[in-house]
């Protein structure tokens, strides 16, 4: 029968406007795709500030290596130093930093701050908040942290950012700590050792704090995460941007990559014994914090109730409304693997990723 196209005119425009919005649906929802993923790429570009006591050992080092050869997934607002019992003061903790840098093609990209050559306790005592014992540091965290998202990675004492605190408690309410130190729930660490009163003051805040475990001879902390002489002598040789300017290393001699001046910082370590007993090794605890940030995969997580520490023993307090998280069972070998592909194929920060 015929249709009386006069009496279904509605119904017809209707069907008409419906074929219309079916045809142009694939193209909306290809622009939304590409536009979420630009929004995705810029979200995984961490913007962080990086809190060192960059002559230490050689963890440090290697940490700022990946991290400023990361420029696709880190945007580094700033570098500070603190000073912990080895490393020749605070001038030594900076000098090396700045080597780094050097080597990296980057000294002078990003704000390079001196902070805390003492404890936590001597500079709380008679605090005065416009002249103090790292200052300069304490003052740029109050500041960097101002631009939303900016987050702070300490990977040596926390007396800088326990004075943040005591200075702007606000503070708490715009950042987010990840630190590399403790041993928990087992007593001990360099980090936390250099300052205890520090970190304690830190876990009784309110400021989001997330623990990346040491853990020495454990495999579930980042100490499993290590690298034999030989296996530095065989891969790290020539790795690296070619600095413009060369450096002279802690130890001496003349370097134009970060990779030469890691075979010559191991030499020089001390002997570690991996946790397998077997193989000497050195871990590169500090790099492990920053991996994790770029690839949470690379770690698993539990939240805890803060503990504190009292005469250097873990006391839980699961009463705590104040949570925190623990990083732990790091995956060694993809963590491996992406530290040696940063430095074969760099992207410096502030710098446009090869397409």
């Amino acid at each position: 029968m015929p249709v009386d196209m006069k009496k279904h005119t509605p119904f017809v425009a209707t069907l008409l406007l419906l074929a219309l919005l079916v045809q142009c649906k694939p193209k909306d929802t290809k622009a939304k795709t590409a536009n979420a993923e630009s929004q995705e790429g810029v979200q995984k570009s961490i913007k962080l500030i990086f809190d060192t006591d960059a002559n230490n050992e050689l963890d440090d080092q290697h940490a700022l290596a990946y991290m400023l050869l990361n420029g696709n997934h880190f945007d580094v607002k700033g570098i500070t130093v603190n000073a912990t019992y080895n490393g020749a003061g605070i001038q030594g903790h900076y000098d090396e930093a700045e080597r780094i840098m050097q080597l990296c093609n980057l000294k002078g990209a990003v704000p390079l701050l001196k902070g805390a050559e003492q404890n936590f306790e001597a500079i709380a005592n008679g605090f005065d908040p416009n002249a103090f014992d790292g200052q300069e540091a304490v003052d740029f965290l109050l500041e960097g942290t101002r631009e939303d998202s900016v987050i702070i990675v300490a990977v040596g004492k926390l007396t800088n950012v326990a004075m943040a605190l005591k200075k702007d408690p606000s503070f708490a309410e715009r950042t987010k700590v990840v630190w590399l130190g403790s041993n928990y729930p087992e007593p001990g660490e360099y980090n936390q050792d250099n300052d205890t009163i520090a970190m304690n003051y830190v876990l009784n805040s309110t400021v989001p704090f997330e623990m990346v475990t040491v853990r020495y001879g454990k495999p579930s902390g980042t100490d499993a995460v290590s690298v034999t002489q030989t296996e530095v002598n065989t891969t790290m040789p020539g790795l690296g941007p070619t600095a413009t300017a060369p450096i002279i290393g802690r130890h001496g001699g003349t370097f134009s990559t970060f990779g030469d001046y890691s075979v010559n910082l191991f030499e020089h370590i001390f002997d570690h014994i991996d946790h397998e007993g077997s193989t000497q090794s050195r871990p590169l605890f500090d790099m492990v914090a920053l991996a994790i940030l770029k690839n949470p995969d690379w770690g698993s997580t539990q939240v805890i109730p803060a503990p504190v520490l009292i005469n250097n023993q873990w006391v839980e307090r699961p009463q705590n409304q104040r949570s925190i998280t623990l990083w732990e069972d790091f995956k060694k070998d993809p963590i491996l693997v992406d530290f040696y592909e940063t430095l074969r194929k760099p992207v410096p920060i502030g710098a446009q990723p090869s397409p």
